[in-house]
């Protein structure tokens, strides 16, 4: 036991730490913001979303392409669109969310780290899940779950500040209020109320946790405030359900509230998995963080033994969110997100010990020459041992020059050497670093066309002719994001209903001269595949695109509908 610094070297220290964080979050992830447009998977259909929101002024039924869409709440899609108010470019506010989050996730761990055990606790458990490549990618991208996860986690430091810390009711309320918002961000934020089952066994089992008195009107503030945080969306969407009538927002309102949530997770539609699928996520998505496990589940088991509430409350809540999604058969190596700011703080009493250990540190040492050793070795077999490979991957990716491939491994290298013997974890550091940085200047920027489906696009309107109306069938919203020009298209997500979708199409097609439709090559028959004038177009989300201008088989118009038939103008602020 060391004795407890004045306060104001406790103060000075916590805002070197904090600098610390906020500085090297910023260097991560904040590098490369406003260098690319919004790649797939989910980032361009976001941004068409929150777009349109601020050119329609609709902020309350969120539409893709001009059909709603009913597959998320609206609250990423909000921030979004705030920040596209704020700063006028798309480019950059579609990262901001996840930037901000990303930012107060570490936040978070820090502070209770640091209330839990110790300064240093904290500071360690943040570093750990900075520099987990999960983590860091996803605060890199537009995707949801970032977003949920600073929810998720604000919601397990408001409970754990109220159960272990005795900080008020407060902390209680603002508890239940965060996973409401983590509710009307995706549907699975009220995850955090799962810590009260670890809670209550540790109770049962006579554990060393002091009990939380309280009338049952208090213990009600925390339902009560996450059911009035989901009600700042509910309500006003059921109201204006109600007053409009309109079957359509009817529709709606079913699909977001049953469909997309009890439907989905039974008996998921996609994205099918095993029971055990996560733990294939864990070992390569958690790295360099799982490298740690041998050492820190031993820890773990022998502060469980020693009933350590903190260590059984935070991997207890683990376990039980892990369970839950391997419980049901859609799986994305994304939704255990917000598992590891728990298991990071969960770890950070040990790291500082680990980092002392001569194995790790030459454990670390070999994951930076790992990497280093990938990246040079994709450079040499790239520029002298299979030059088609290079001008392979040019065409599917838009990589143009391998060079940054060389200039990563020489200066993670130059790191490597210089962090010296018995510092491989520093290593590792700037392995990783530098990996994030040299790509976000060197790698991404030549990819945007291609992965953004920019170069596709400019493609499209050289060969559609201007004057003429044009069909999307089975649209990819980074499409819509990129074209200027009015369109037509069948609705979202309409490969669920079979040929549905190509039987709308067809008909629209046959139904006045002078139209054209672009069509994937995967659903060009039966409907299609007749039509005599067809114009290749170019590859683009791992299909052949053509541009159809003759008709479509008469069979499958005659089973179309004109009601599918959305019409999308693009507005630009």
């Amino acid at each position: 036991m060391h004795p407890s610094p004045p306060p104001d070297v406790a103060a000075a220290r916590v805002r070197r730490d904090l600098l610390l964080i906020i500085g090297l979050g910023l260097l991560l992830v904040a590098t490369g913001i406003g260098l690319r447009h919004p790649w797939p998977a989910d980032e361009p259909r976001f941004a068409l979303i929150a777009r349109d929101m601020v050119t329609s002024g609709n902020w309350l039924f969120p539409k893709a392409g001009g059909d709603l869409y009913a597959d998320k709440p609206p609250l990423f899609f909000w921030l979004i669109a705030v920040f596209y108010v704020a700063t006028g470019s798309l480019r950059v506010s579609f990262l901001l969310p996840s930037l901000l989050a990303g930012l107060g996730t570490l936040l978070l761990v820090y502070d209770l780290g640091r209330r839990l055990w110790n300064r240093e606790a904290g500071l360690w458990a943040a570093l750990i899940l900075l520099f987990t490549v999960q983590f860091t990618l996803q605060a890199r991208s537009a995707q949801i779950d970032a977003t949920l996860c600073f929810w998720v986690t604000l919601s397990l430091y408001a409970f754990l500040r109220h159960l272990l810390l005795r900080d008020g009711w407060g902390w209680y309320a603002l508890g239940g209020f965060a996973a409401g918002l983590g509710v009307i961000t995706k549907g699975v934020g009220f995850l955090p109320f799962l810590v009260f089952l670890p809670y209550a066994w540790a109770r049962w089992r006579k554990w060393p946790v002091r009990a939380v008195s309280g009338n049952a009107a208090r213990w009600s503030w925390a339902p009560l405030a996450f059911f009035a945080a989901i009600a700042l969306w509910l309500v006003p969407m059921l109201i204006a359900v109600a007053m409009s009538g309109d079957p359509a927002l009817r529709a709606y309102r079913d699909e977001i509230l049953f469909h997309q949530t009890v439907t989905r997770y039974a008996a998921a539609w996609h994205h099918q998995q095993p029971f055990y699928y996560y733990l294939t996520v864990i070992l390569p998505m958690w790295l360099p963080f799982v490298l740690l496990f041998p050492w820190l589940v031993p820890r773990w088991a022998r502060q469980f033994r020693e009933r350590d509430v903190r260590i059984l409350l935070l991997l207890g809540w683990a376990v039980l969110v892990l369970l839950f999604f391997s419980a049901s058969p859609g799986k994305r190596g994304l939704y255990i997100l917000p598992v590891l700011p728990a298991v990071a703080l969960a770890s950070g009493e040990w790291l500082r010990g680990l980092w002392q250990r001569p194995d790790v540190q030459r454990l670390g040492s070999v994951f930076a020459l790992l990497l280093i050793a990938a990246a040079a070795g994709a450079f040499v077999y790239l520029q002298w041992i299979a030059p088609e490979r290079a001008a392979e991957l040019r065409d599917d990716s838009g990589l143009r020059y391998i060079a940054p491939l060389a200039i990563y491994a020489v200066a993670a290298g130059i790191a490597w050497l210089a962090s010296g013997v018995g510092r491989g974890v520093v290593a590792s550091a700037w392995a990783l670093g530098l990996l994030w940085i040299v790509g976000s200047y060197a790698i991404i920027p030549q990819m945007d066309a291609t992965r953004s489906a920019r170069s596709f696009v400019a493609q499209l309107e050289r060969l559609a002719d201007p004057a003429r109306e044009l069909g999307l069938m089975a649209y990819k919203e980074q499409f819509l994001l990129n074209l200027e020009r009015p369109s037509v298209n069948f609705g979202h997500s309409r490969w669920r209903e079979g040929p549905a979708e190509s039987y709308d199409a067809a008909r629209w097609l046959n139904g006045a001269p002078g139209r054209q439709l672009l069509v994937p090559g995967s659903q060009l028959s039966p409907c299609f595949a007749p039509a005599a004038n067809k114009k290749q177009v170019a590859e683009a989300s791992r299909e052949l695109w053509y541009l159809i201008d003759g008709p479509a088989d008469s069979g499958c118009a005659s089973q179309g509908h004109d009601e599918r038939v959305v019409i999308y103008r693009p507005i630009y602020r």
